[in-house]
């Protein structure tokens, strides 16, 4: 990106961007080639403490690798990170799917399963102001963008215990979600399974994927309640 594209995206003053882009670039995050800033493999260092201080891989990769060996999805936990669902740990199905995840990807919460069942588990007063906050844009012609639909399928969500989201974020690509609450944290986050849409029978895919997926959900909320340090950072602002 130049830099007048940055400063646009960030809404920060030219001025301003460039003295963050070159203390970037001083730090090794960032580079510089002609008029273009971009990123350098340095950036993949920001990660690792986070993942390795928190037990992560041991904590939460385990089920959701039980997840894809019993259902052949893939399998994801996602926290909410402002407008979007933040993937703290993914594991891929053996399949190709058209959209790829994996830990750092963001995706609007709106238009995902683990985003909507984050949701369902908020006052409806928070529901409504985050609906407002961040209107969606249609990705396919199968996203639903209405505020009023939308808020009617978090509802839904919040009383089957799950949600479902199918070619909504990308055309190929149908997900399933529950919500995991923790008491005395509330929701902190997500478990889905998703799979390609081709592959699937709509009407048959939460009565196959749920069982797997509950069992997966009650594992995560079992061993995420050990993780009282895990639970602080995910949970702090939520």
């Amino acid at each position: 990106m130049t830099l007048s594209e940055v400063a646009r995206v960030t809404g920060l003053s030219p001025a301003v961007a460039r003295r963050c882009l070159l203390t970037l670039v001083e730090l090794g995050y960032v580079g510089k080639d002609n008029n273009e800033f971009l990123l350098r493999p340095a950036v993949l260092e920001l990660s690792t403490p986070f993942i390795e201080s928190f037990n992560i891989e041991n904590v939460i990769r385990p089920p959701l690798q039980q997840l894809r060996n019993a259902t052949e999805d893939s399998s994801s936990f996602a926290v909410l990170s402002q407008s979007d669902v933040l993937y703290i740990t993914h594991v891929s199905t053996y399949r190709v799917i058209r959209l790829q995840a994996t830990t750092g990807t963001r995706f609007p919460a709106l238009v995902t399963s683990m985003g909507r069942a984050i949701l369902s588990q908020l006052p409806e007063g928070d529901i409504d102001s985050f609906l407002y906050r961040y209107p969606l844009s249609p990705f396919t012609e199968k996203t639903t963008t209405d505020s009023g639909q939308l808020k009617r399928k978090i509802l839904e969500a919040r009383e089957r215990g799950y949600a479902i989201v199918s070619d909504e974020l990308d055309y190929g690509i149908t997900s399933i979600a529950c919500p995991i609450v923790l008491p005395g944290y509330g929701v902190v986050g997500a478990v889905n399974c998703s799979s390609s849409t081709a592959s699937v029978e709509p009407e048959n895919f939460a009565a196959s994927r749920l069982p797997h997926l509950e069992a997966t959900r009650r594992q995560l909320t079992e061993d995420l309640s050990g993780a009282h340090e895990l639970l602080r950072t995910i949970s702090a602002g939520n």
